[in-house]
């Protein structure tokens, strides 16, 4: 008995607080962390405020965002001389840019009630699976060898899209056949994207006109900038002009220390571009922006900037303009009095980019009828904004798609399927944090385990060494 009930005491002295220890190590720390390689960032805040503003005269509508930031970031996708090669700086990654060089953006989508799913849930929507920049986003291998994506439309990646355009909504590949993808587009089962850009439409006064259908795609005609790349050379293929505007680059340092004036030069644009001269004296930290901005044409030009957008004392001020009916019904949704739009605004600041962004809850506008918020009518060429603002909180999405919300993995699954809205059940401060936990999904999960492996070892423990104590002692009956 005394080398058994000794054994026990061992147990209680020093097994027993390694097994509570390693359940108390294991719970909760060290899952929550930035992970580059696997897409995960976390932003500093999880949420921030928007404020908007419609108006229209019968002709045009006009809508007004305005967002705090820090800073403006306005320098975008930058070739930087060093060593005699051309370095590029610029290109999507996972959260901030750490040269500075990804532009603010602000972005609108827009419904006339033709894509219902997209007032009750928003944006959601529009996250398919295996979307590029998620932790298990599907190869670019992949991608362009699929018949649609890949061979047709000569795309890598897999980007927002609606779900009808899916047989089978938990998977990218099931894409519809392309009479089906007509007709739906024709029917109006697509979203208008109005698309802002602080560095490749703002400084010429534009803004890009995209929609959404089976992916992501440019309205027909040119868009407002190009690439300013030579692949063969492995150079620019145009510079700034030096004979108008006195330089032929801009300055690495500048970039580095985002300097920049509104009225001054920190793009490329047509008018003031020539062909790039591979024979110039070349200095290192030279750089030329790798796109060159031109007036846009066709539908895809749509969308102009109104007045000036522009950052000042900690606040983005942008708004744009277009006509109410653009006669182009396969790219865009026509505004008409009376009517009543579903739209969702999104925010890129702090020189992030690709789904590094912050999204809004889906919101009505109305045109004379009751809404969540009311386009003003006016009279004449300018609103006054006189009628105030209306205040978004606009949130981190994380790592959610669609096929994971209507899977029997989410909770909310049946309430999706009986139609519920989103904003009926879930504020913005609820969905950031319930995107961040789906970014460690995977780790919090493993970690459960190890603690209620852990924890029931150490509960055998205890069960073990105190048995013993129950058994009855010799001549005791």
């Amino acid at each position: 008995m005394a080398s058994h009930d000794k054994g026990a005491g061992s147990w209680l002295v020093f097994g027993l607080p390694v097994a509570l220890g390693l359940a108390w190590i294991t719970q909760g720390t060290g899952i929550i962390e930035n992970d580059l390689e696997r897409n995960i960032h976390i932003p500093d805040e999880l949420t921030m405020p928007l404020q908007v503003q419609a108006a229209y005269n019968g002709e045009q509508i006009f809508f007004r965002y305005r967002w705090p930031a820090e800073q403006a970031f306005l320098y975008h996708d930058m070739l930087r001389y060093e060593g005699g090669e051309w370095i590029r700086h610029g290109s999507s990654r996972a959260g901030p840019d750490p040269d500075n060089t990804y532009e603010d953006r602000v972005t609108m989508l827009v419904d006339d009630g033709s894509v219902p799913e997209f007032g009750r849930y928003g944006g959601y929507i529009t996250v398919g699976d295996q979307m590029r920049y998620f932790s298990n986003s599907a190869s670019p291998a992949e991608v362009g060898e699929h018949p649609h994506l890949g061979e047709t439309l000569g795309q890598s990646d897999v980007r927002k899209y609606l779900p009808a355009t899916r047989s089978n909504q938990q998977d990218w590949r099931s894409v519809v056949d392309a009479d089906m993808l007509a007709a739906q587009r024709e029917a109006g089962y697509f979203l208008d994207l109005w698309h802002w850009r602080a560095g490749r439409s703002n400084p010429i006064d534009v803004s890009d006109d995209q929609w959404i259908g089976e992916y992501r795609f440019g309205d027909g005609g040119t868009g407002p900038y190009t690439t300013n790349w030579d692949s063969e050379s492995g150079q620019p293929r145009w510079m700034l002009d030096p004979e108008a505007v006195g330089q032929r680059s801009l300055h690495w340092e500048d970039v580095e220390a985002n300097r920049h004036d509104f009225d001054g030069l920190y793009y490329l644009a047509e008018d003031f571009a020539i062909e790039f001269d591979p024979d110039n004296d070349w200095q290192n930290g030279d750089v030329i922006p790798r796109r060159l901005l031109r007036e846009p044409a066709g539908s895809r030009g749509d969308i102009a900037v109104h007045g000036q957008a522009r950052w000042e004392d900690g606040y983005w001020d942008v708004t744009l303009v277009r006509d109410m009916d653009t006669r182009s019904p396969l790219d865009d949704k026509a505004f008409r009095e009376q009517g009543i739009y579903d739209i969702g605004i999104g925010v890129h600041r702090d020189a992030t980019g690709s789904r590094w962004h912050y999204v809004s809850h889906p919101y009505t506008v109305g045109l004379g009828r009751d809404a969540d918020f009311q386009a003003t009518a006016f009279e004449g060429g300018s609103p006054d904004w006189s009628s105030g603002w209306f205040e978004m909180t606009l949130f981190y999405p994380g790592q959610v798609d669609w096929p994971l919300l209507i899977s029997r993995a989410h909770a909310g699954a049946e309430d999706i399927a009986e139609g519920t809205p989103v904003r009926a059940r879930h504020s913005e401060k609820q969905l950031a944090l319930y995107g961040v936990e789906m970014e460690f999904n995977d780790a919090i999960t493993t970690r459960w385990w190890v603690t209620l492996i852990a924890g029931l070892i150490a509960m055998l423990g205890v069960t073990l060494a105190l048995l013993p104590n129950f058994r009855p002692t010799q001549g005791g009956r």
